[in-house]
């Protein structure tokens, strides 16, 4: 019998679309900006995905940058929060989901997103970096710099968070450096590597396949961490059953040569969108014009049925399924009723 835990959804959207929450250049922390700003609307968005019956809850950190913070201005710090500032609102993050979490048991995952998404404009879907950082060396340090600020703001983050989750992975050298960063900061927590597929094709922004995206992430590496999971997010769902199939192919393919040991669990959090699509230039979700409904059926159905054809027909045993980019807690709901219904 496969076992299936429920993740929650699109926190950012959330916040817009349920809370009234506007970000724009003011809050380059997007999300994160509320663990400087308002801590109870955070609360009380997060809350909602609990009860809706998530039983993973990501962090409010998938924005978090040294650089972002430095580019937030507060009246305690006006020109910018500087680095030894940043534990607090780190703090502020874990308590918050917990507070969340309430009596429900439900498992906290760290959220930890891609470079892209703390440049300006974000690049997680282009996955096009600055030189300072465009090779698997510069990503390693930045990504273990950020898992040290975690480490220092919290000495027992890994008794406080169940998981690691590297989100939106756009290029196969990041999803190396997540891997070997979290071994060399020492965080001996489950984790999970999901990419971005944001084009018709089936491959990453940055051209590599799917066969090369289960290579960099599970294959031994040395200094390299094995993931507890793999998997897709912020990508349209109707894109997820070919992807998936594909991706238990080569799954079962690497496992069949040895190159790789054990099967990981499938992570699986496409967009909620019903038919918006994201204007990066303006930052906001756009709905075509003439656009009615998705003729595929409602969102909690798609991704069921992606999930059932997964269980029938690849090597996965163990899912973890939620939402991205504006699914809503009433979407995670009815996604955790559909797939107990299953």
């Amino acid at each position: 019998m496969a076992s299936i835990q429920i993740l929650d959804g699109g926190l950012g959207t959330s916040l817009q679309d349920q809370h009234g929450i506007t970000f724009d250049s003011s809050t380059p922390l997007w999300a994160s900006h509320l663990l400087v700003s308002d801590p109870t609307t955070l609360l009380a968005c997060q809350r909602n995905f609990v009860t809706a019956g998530s039983g993973v809850l990501l962090t409010a950190t998938y924005q978090v940058s040294i650089e972002g913070f430095a580019r937030t201005k507060t009246p305690e710090f006006p020109p910018g929060i500087p680095r030894t500032a940043i534990g607090k609102y780190l703090r502020t993050a874990l308590d918050v989901a917990e507070q969340a979490r309430g009596t429900y048991g439900t498992k906290i995952a760290l959220s930890l997103g891609p470079y892209g998404a703390c440049m300006i404009p974000g690049q997680e879907y282009s996955g096009r970096y600055d030189a300072e950082h465009a090779s698997e060396e510069t990503l390693f340090q930045w990504h273990l710099e950020r898992l040290r600020l975690f480490l220092e703001a919290d000495e027992n983050l890994a008794e406080r968070v169940q998981y690691v989750a590297f989100e939106t992975l756009p290029r196969l050298d990041e999803i190396r450096a997540v891997r070997r960063a979290i071994r060399a900061a020492g965080l001996d927590v489950p984790f999970w590597v999901a990419c971005v597929f944001p084009g018709e094709e089936a491959t990453l922004p940055d051209g590599s396949s799917i066969g090369q995206v289960v290579q960099a992430a599970l294959a031994e590496m040395d200094g390299a961490a094995v993931p507890w999971g793999v998997g897709i997010n912020c990508t349209k769902i109707y894109k997820l059953d070919g992807l998936v199939r594909e991706l238990g192919e080569e799954v079962a393919r690497a496992i069949g040569t040895g190159q790789i040991g054990a099967v990981p669990s499938l992570v699986l959090y496409p967009d909620g969108t019903n038919g918006e699509v994201y204007n990066t230039t303006t930052q906001t979700w756009e709905k075509p014009e003439g656009y009615t409904s998705d003729e595929r059926g409602p969102w909690e159905s798609q991704l069921a049925q992606v999930v059932t054809n997964a269980r029938a027909t690849g090597p996965f045993t163990s899912f973890l399924v939620g939402g991205c980019c504006k699914a809503s807690h009433n979407d995670i709901r009815k996604l955790a009723e559909q797939l107990k219904a299953q």
